[in-house]
């Protein structure tokens, strides 16, 4: 399978396979790692390597990750990587069916959850990273007061923000130029609410 730059879920069967709170951790370091094996992914998500073997092959079944190839050490291992740079999924996908929408909520909920916990783990080392780190380290919250289409427009403007500095630093590291850089979260949401 070519590997793609953005891949939407638009299926339920490919969306209960990345709900699930293991692979989604695995696909998660898998982004971050660019490749790896099982063995190293089990290093880093503290399960076994025949479980975390299981799950990676259950994602590839959907086509979330592929095999990334040989040359890297032990020719008998497999080497994994995403099929794509990012995943996105989109409710309106899945409203049609019951099972459909419970699934989309189910899965959002623990990418949410996953968020939260990336964010509590930076906060209980944040003493731990140097100090420019820390300074340039943010959290904020604003209040607007949009229509459905400019927050639809909102969140595309923000999409391609992220994208041009995903790009930046993934140019960079290919460069070589990796001294000072560190595999950094940027979470945004923009959803209604009433009061």
């Amino acid at each position: 399978m070519a590997r793609h730059e953005k891949q939407r879920i638009r299926d339920v069967g490919t969306l209960k396979a990345l709900a699930h709170p293991l692979r989604m951790r695995l696909y998660r370091a898998l982004t971050v790692a660019g490749t790896a094996t099982a063995s190293q992914l089990a290093d880093q998500v503290d399960e076994a390597v025949s479980l975390v073997s299981y799950h990676l092959r259950k994602l590839a079944e959907h086509d979330l990750i592929e095999e990334a190839g040989t040359g890297r050490g032990d020719a008998r291992e497999r080497w994994w990587q995403p099929s794509a740079d990012s995943i996105s999924t989109r409710s309106s996908d899945f409203r049609d069916t019951p099972e459909g929408d419970a699934v989309h909520r189910a899965m959002s909920r623990l990418h949410s959850r996953q968020l939260a916990e990336m964010y509590d783990g930076y906060l209980d080392t944040q003493a731990a990273w140097a100090e420019p780190w820390r300074d340039s380290a943010f959290s904020s919250e604003s209040l607007l007061s949009l229509t459905a289409e400019e927050l639809r427009a909102l969140g595309v403007e923000l999409g391609e923000v992220v994208e041009k500095w995903k790009a930046r630093g993934k140019a960079a590291r290919e460069a070589g130029d990796t001294e000072g850089r560190e595999n950094t979260a940027v979470h945004t949401y923009g959803f209604p609410f009433r009061t």
